[in-house]
């Protein structure tokens, strides 16, 4: 018997299990992918909004608000990149001065401080490759960037030093309230708890319905994006927006906190919520929307397209709390779109300490605060990098090049608490075969040190999971077939 069953492993869901951590209490992770981060938390815009867009009164801009707070310090306290940049919301032509005005009114209405409306000069004088037939501009100081993934990962392993317990591969397939305990029937069994918290993602719906008497529509939504490497000087230093429609914040140019470009996303509601294919036709939207703010996009140092699909819930609204007409002890995070990453930090505080409230549960005596991931190789200063390799060797043996990832930091990020399994985990934690050659150089021996590190075989060791293996067989065996 479980006290807190989460359903999803996104940020979402770790940001609620590390708050959890707090308590004294036994609290498990179901997801269904084989990793933390494997939905809309790997694949989004990282951006940190500050809250100029939700409508005034919702939770969506109230969570917007009080996570972006938040975000900052929560990022210095686990050791994730992070960065202010600040954002344009860009206007072509006179008629877009009111939309911009009425942005600024929702701005100042959540609270956000700092924005302002300026004119063509002053937007060439901030980023001087803007289309020059720009108008105007809504200034946004306040908007951030974080990395999504890492994030997440370093969430979970806060979570996990304090007793959290995670178990992937587990798909929810039901919840039932069976007398005083929620049984929760998965691909892999059954668990029963005292609570649990429906945190996701696209299939949200599907139990949210299950137990709810208000019924939900979750719709997914794919956004498909380019990634620039990062060799050249970034293009931009802020984030550039055009005016938002009803299917989001729009096509946008952002840097990210690691020095690459994006460019994207497109907004396409799909029948399938884990359809995460990349289109000819949606990329060339992308383009063809990016260079009415940026006419020297160009695809020259793409080094990958993807797509993420997010959970868009047919109100417009965060569904957050208690689940509405369910038995007692049952809780809900969905139609966690965008903020949604902005407004983890808040949900995860205000959903961990409300579970927790009701179970009663006391607080955790021996809590751990978060133990910061430590300091890329690649950031690190040539003092920092002779200390490092002169504590441990392996920081001296270069794995990715392209990231200058190191082998230390590889075996660190499988030996994490919520360790990474697969070359995509490794990717997410220490970004090896993040770069030009997208693991070309370095996946082989990445392989080598997680089947050494966990004793996976190494000719086992998968790219996302089970149903991606790399490998068939030894040579030899190829050769007589």
């Amino acid at each position: 018997m479980q006290d807190v069953i989460i359903i999803g492993a996104g940020v979402v869901g770790c940001a609620i299990a590390q708050r959890l951590g707090r308590y004294s209490g036994k609290v498990l992770v179901l997801e269904a992918a084989n990793d933390v981060s494997c939905g809309a938390s790997k694949a989004n815009s990282g951006i940190v909004h500050a809250g100029y867009d939700a409508v005034p009164g919702t939770d969506k801009a109230r969570l917007n608000t009080k996570g972006a707070r938040m975000m900052q310090g929560l990022c210095s306290s686990l050791g994730v990149p992070y960065g202010k940049p600040g954002a344009l919301v860009l206007g072509f032509d006179a008629d877009s001065k009111p939309a911009l005005e009425a942005l600024l009114k929702k701005a100042k209405k959540n609270g956000v401080p700092g924005c302002r409306i300026i004119g063509r000069e002053e937007i060439l004088a901030m980023e001087p490759r803007v289309n020059p037939e720009v108008s105007y501009a809504l200034y946004v100081p306040e908007s951030g960037l974080v990395s999504p993934y890492e994030l997440t990962c370093a969430l979970a392993d806060s979570a996990a030093e304090n007793g959290v317990q995670f178990q992937m591969n587990t798909r929810v397939k039901s919840l039932r309230r069976e007398g005083d305990a929620w049984l929760v029937q998965t691909d892999r069994g059954d668990y029963t708890s005292r609570t649990v918290v429906n945190c996701a993602g696209v299939g949200a719906g599907e139990l949210h319905n299950q137990i709810s008497s208000r019924q939900v529509e979750i719709i997914p939504r794919r956004g498909q994006y380019y990634l620039l490497d990062h060799t050249l000087p970034l293009s931009f230093q802020m984030t550039l927006f055009q005016l938002p429609t009803p299917m989001g914040k729009g096509v946008l140019v952002t840097p990210t906190t690691h020095g690459n470009i994006l460019f994207g996303p497109t907004a396409e509601d799909i029948p399938e919520g884990e359809d995460t294919a990349t289109t000819h036709e949606g990329l060339q939207e992308v383009l063809k929307k990016v260079r009415l703010s940026y006419p020297g996009a160009n695809t020259r140092t793409v080094i990958t397209t993807f797509s993420g699909v997010r959970a868009h819930e047919k109100g417009g609204d965060f569904i957050i709390g208690a689940v509405e007409g369910a038995p007692e002890g049952a809780f809900e995070a969905i139609g966690i779109e965008s903020p949604g990453l902005t407004a983890a930090p808040a949900i995860g505080e205000e959903m961990g300490d409300w579970v927790a409230y009701f179970l009663k549960l006391p607080a955790n005596p021996r809590y751990i605060p978060p133990t910061p991931v430590p300091k890329a190789f690649s950031a690190m200063t040539e003092q920092e990098r002779r200390v490092a390799c002169q504590t441990d060797p392996d920081y001296g043996k270069v794995i990715c090049r392209c990231e200058t990832v190191t082998e230390a930091e590889v075996r660190r990020a499988v030996r994490r608490p919520v360790g990474a399994r697969d070359i995509d985990g490794v990717k997410r934690r220490v970004r090896a075969g993040m770069g030009r050659c997208q693991g070309g150089f370095c996946m082989t021996r990445v392989m080598e040190i997680i089947s050494e590190e966990t004793g996976i075989p190494f000719e086992e060791v998968s790219k996302k999971g089970s149903d991606s293996a790399v490998l068939t067989g030894p040579i030899g065996e190829a050769r007589n077939d």
